[in-house]
């Protein structure tokens, strides 16, 4: 069989057969159309990130043109860095995302260190840190300490892992639902918000301690990551999504667009509505901004903090789906604990994945602060990020790299992924050195210990996946010859 319809007739079976993807997953069906996987990239996307950056955005890029050129460059960049993944995507359709592409390109410690990172560092971080964003929200205006803000966290992260474990299905359906009910309310703050803008709050002097210029917009770049991070989301659950060749490069590129069109709407009205410092010093900085709206003043803070909470409600629900799946294909690779691939016979979900990921994102809830969480997840997703699309340039060469979606200008898009996030990740460090040279101990050093023991463990399945994957290759080594032939 033809390489190419090799793989479209693996994507289109029915989804209510378990597929045998690429690298050998026979669990996980695909049960999730376009439009679940669009709701997914865009559900993910827009939620706490807005919301709680656009405060430290304006406080590290200083100015308010500042911090609108940040958001949109932010964006922008991610166009090139979606499209890498989405044709890395259509060629290796599974769950799992870099660590596939890190296993393709024969970087195993890589692979391993994708899973560990998301683990340790940014899939509960980004769970707390939504959690927490809503928690904030509310105590807007019902006046919380944090100790009640924190249980509100809790409890919401409780809440909907047993939903997305326990009934997947319904899970999806509620994600559509407040996906489509949280993008109407955005929208409404933009439109509002750019029609009171005062034109004075433009040109406010900077934020105190801060020199406007291309360090700072540089800055305020980086600390738009946490923003803009998730838009590769159905990457993750690409072997649970519907012919994925045709609904994965939808998916990526309508996100990336809508999203940077609503950040950078949404930011212009912030800095419109209130000067930078005022929007740099509050917890909840949306609803701050929103308190200027003429004639409702105070009330209009109310709404708009309510219409966040809606919204970042709306992301914790897709984080809290999706992100496991991660931890369950290392674990199925065996690289992880065995234990963590583990599929309920019933509800047909990584549970033990799931439950490790919330539990672990309810210590850090109790732990630590919030603007420490969004520090440490930003330089690991940064280096991750690089790592992964250096990827493109070594599985390309691959006999079985057969992508049925190819991002234009190949090698120069490539460039372009990677050249903006080297400079973030060096922006990042000369920022924070301490801080940084911290994290990067903290992810690597304890990732090397535990790949070579999980290599000795898990040996058998190993051995059993590496032989799975060369005589899959093998196959489609073979299939290439003969369609050379004909």
């Amino acid at each position: 069989m033809p390489t190419l319809e090799r793989r479209e007739n693996m994507a289109k079976e029915s989804p209510k057969t378990p597929i045998q993807v690429h690298g050998g997953e026979k669990e996980l069906t695909r049960r999730l159309g376009l439009m679940s996987a669009i709701v997914l990239g865009v559900g993910t996307t827009v939620g706490s990130g807005i919301f709680t950056s656009v405060g430290g955005v304006a406080g590290t890029a200083g100015t308010a043109v500042m911090t609108i050129l940040a958001f949109l460059i932010g964006g922008l960049i991610m166009i090139p860095q979606n499209l890498c993944y989405t044709e890395l995507m259509t060629a290796y359709p599974e769950d799992g995302l870099f660590i596939v592409y890190f296993r393709e390109a024969g970087w195993n410690f890589l692979s391993f260190f994708g899973g560990w990172s998301c683990f340790w560092a940014t899939d509960p971080v980004g769970i707390a840190i939504t959690a927490l964003t809503v928690g904030n929200y509310l105590a807007y205006f019902t006046g919380w300490e944090p100790g009640m803000v924190r249980a509100v966290a809790i409890g919401m992260i409780i809440v909907f892992t047993a939903l997305h474990m326990i009934r997947m299905d319904a899970g999806a359906k509620f994600q559509n639902i407040i996906t489509a009910v949280k993008i109407v309310p955005f929208i409404l703050l933009v439109v509002v918000g750019l029609f009171c803008v005062t034109g004075s709050n433009y040109s406010a002097p900077a934020v105190e301690g801060v020199s406007p210029g291309v360090m700072s917009l540089l800055l305020g770049i980086a600390a738009t990551t946490w923003s803009y991070d998730g838009m590769q989301t159905c990457g993750t659950m690409a072997g649970e999504i519907k012919n994925p060749h045709k609904n994965i490069p939808i998916a990526l590129i309508g996100t990336v667009l809508l999203v940077t069109l609503l950040y950078t709407g949404l930011s212009t009205a912030c800095v419109g509505l209130c000067d930078v410092s005022t929007l740099a010093a509050s917890g909840a900085p949306v609803a701050t901004a929103f308190e200027a709206v003429p004639f409702i003043g105070k009330a209009s803070g109310t709404i708009a903090a309510f219409l966040a909470i809606i919204v970042v409600t709306g992301s914790l629900s897709s984080l809290i789906m999706f992100q496991a799946r991660v931890e369950y294909k290392c674990a199925t690779e065996g690289y992880w604990w065995k234990s963590w691939g583990k599929v309920h016979p019933v509800w047909k979900t990584p549970y033990v994945s799931m439950l490790w990921q919330s539990g672990f994102a309810i210590v850090l809830v109790f732990a630590t602060t919030l603007q420490t969480l969004l520090g440490y997840f930003t330089l690991i997703c940064l280096i991750r990020n690089v790592l992964c699309f250096c990827t493109w340039f070594k599985v390309r060469k691959k006999s079985n790299y057969h992508p049925t979606w190819r991002m234009p200008g190949g090698a120069f898009m490539a460039v372009l992924a990677i050249v903006p996030t080297v400079i973030l990740v060096v922006t990042t460090f000369i920022d924070t050195p301490l801080f940084s040279t911290i994290a990067a101990v903290l992810a690597i050093g304890t990732a090397i210990p535990f790949y070579f023991y999980f290599k000795k463990v898990n040996a058998d399945l190993i051995a059993e996946k590496k032989a799975e994957h060369d005589a899959l290759e093998r196959a489609m080594e073979e299939a290439a010859r003969g369609e050379a032939k004909n």
